[in-house]
């Protein structure tokens, strides 16, 4: 008896939270593949890369280069302890299982917004495995927007459920998501927003707390102001009107369209063949989530989603968007999913048919996506142990010579071999930061005498005895001079 209540109870919580629970199953796999995955690109240059500096100091609390993200500096500092074992271990711990957390919040978002159990179940999934959330889920710096998104979801709730001190709670966790990263500051214009599309909140308390959420973002934009900072503005965060154009459609596109970008986008991989077969297999499901039932959905409620899209990513639009920065707005389009199941005209066994051939696309994109960053870590990584071994032995500085390399990249999956190599970072890592202590770099057009001036350059540094050694990186080689 005791073992049949036992079974019933199981067989309860399956049906209740199956989403969730197929989202733990499939966990172990993701952290396992995704470990493999080391560092390339921005990996090497961001905060949360090992870091050797004595903790208590201003950089770990105060704004610091670009941003204001103590908890990346923290993560940089731990990893510093021991970066072989750490690096980039820990950070995969924290994305992968910030990733759940994520998920699992996303669930109790639809369930507290009224969604039904078969929508947010469906939707939740769809939120774990979608491969717009792989460029973060497989991202070693990308812990900061997971936390973020997690932060302001969990406030929103607790801001639509409390009765006192709700404000002081909002405030404080909206706070503590922007600490993490500066687009969580968007979720003090979202809540309001998203409690009146939902009928929380009247019109006249929707305007009072939309002032509350402005004066959130004053005080933010004033600490900044006040703190001690030396800020150069990077070329590609210059807003203008062509790059607002193409981030609104690189955002349509990688966020309501679902297709292995890897072989539709980037050239040395294309294969439109099966880009075309990954786009056949996952369109029944967004045809009747997006397009089937669209007259159903207009309203209120999904205005209030749209709008709260929009500020959610409205900072990178404006900025740099690339397919990571979709994570800021995918709960709200798990949102958007559930409300669309809810309202779909169709039968239960149509939609599920629907979502396993999505579910098993999606995947397999998934894991491409992970292949391939995989590859170019190993790339990044070969290319480090070949300058050392061509070095032969310690030097304290290197002078890093790239010949400009032409090959197109997409995103983390696939990267140019010299941003894999990290400008001679990773080669810094392999010597479990040892050596050198001095890395300087410089990059030259390919020309048809790209050789010949790259060993004139190389053999100035040395003749001045400015550096120990050169490295002159072409595509995916290594020539050592000394």
């Amino acid at each position: 008896m005791q073992d049949s209540s036992c079974k019933l109870t199981i067989e309860n919580a399956f049906k209740k939270y199956w989403g969730v629970i197929i989202a733990c199953m499939i966990t172990p796999a993701l952290l396992y593949a995704v470990l493999q995955i080391l560092p390339t690109h921005d990996d090497w240059c961001s905060t949360t890369t090992p870091d050797f500096r004595p903790f208590f100091i201003k950089e770990h609390f105060f704004f610091f280069g670009y941003h204001w993200r103590p908890f990346d500096t923290w993560i940089g500092y731990i990893a510093g302890r021991n970066p072989q074992v750490l690096y980039p271990t820990f950070n995969h711990l924290l994305v992968v299982g910030g990733h759940l957390l994520c998920t699992v919040t996303v669930y109790k978002l639809l369930l507290v917004l009224g969604f039904k159990q078969f929508s947010r179940n469906l939707a939740t999934l769809c939120f774990f495995v979608l491969p717009a959330t792989m460029a973060t889920a497989t991202a070693i710096d990308s812990q900061n927007q997971v936390y973020a998104l997690t932060c302001d979801m969990i406030a929103f709730l607790l801001y639509i459920k409390m009765k006192r001190a709700r404000y002081i709670v909002w405030i404080l966790l909206i706070f503590l998501a922007t600490l993490f990263k500066e687009n969580g500051l968007m979720w003090a214009l979202i809540g309001p927003i998203l409690a009146f599309g939902f009928d929380f909140i009247d019109q006249k308390t929707l305007k009072k707390d939309l002032l509350i959420g402005i004066g959130i973002m004053v005080l933010y934009a004033l600490a900044i102001t006040i703190m001690p900072k030396d800020i150069t503005i990077h070329p590609d965060y210059e807003p203008g009107v062509m790059k607002v154009v193409a981030n609104v459609v690189k955002f349509l596109f990688s966020t309501f369209i679902t297709i292995d970008y890897i072989y539709l986008l980037h050239a040395p991989s294309r294969n439109l063949l099966w880009a075309i077969v990954s786009l056949l297999f996952t369109l029944p499901f967004l045809y009747l989530i997006w397009i089937k039932n669209i007259r159903s959905m207009i309203g209120k409620k999904m205005l209030c989603i749209l709008i709260s899209m929009v500020i959610a990513v409205g900072p990178h639009l404006l900025t740099v968007f690339s397919m990571m920065h979709t994570y800021a707005g995918l709960s709200l389009l798990m949102i958007m999913m559930a409300y669309g199941i809810d309202n779909c005209q169709q039968t239960k066994k149509s939609i599920i048919t629907a979502f396993i051939l999505f579910l098993g696309a999606s995947l397999t994109i998934d894991a491409h996506l992970i292949h391939e960053s995989i590859k170019s870590g190993l790339v990044g990584k070969k290319m480090a142990q070949e300058a050392i071994q061509k070095t032969g032995k310690p030097v304290k500085s290197v002078y890093v010579i790239i010949i400009e390399d032409d090959n197109p990249k997409l995103s983390s999956f696939c990267v140019i071999p010299s941003e894999a190599f990290g400008w001679g970072i990773a080669a810094q890592y392999e010597t479990n930061y040892q050596w050198p202590e001095e890395i300087e770099d410089t990059t030259i057009e390919r020309s048809q005498d790209y050789k010949y001036k790259a060993e004139i350059l190389g053999n100035l540094q040395l003749q001045e005895k400015k550096f120990d050694a050169v490295w002159i990186v072409d595509h995916n080689k290594v020539k050592v001079m000394r």
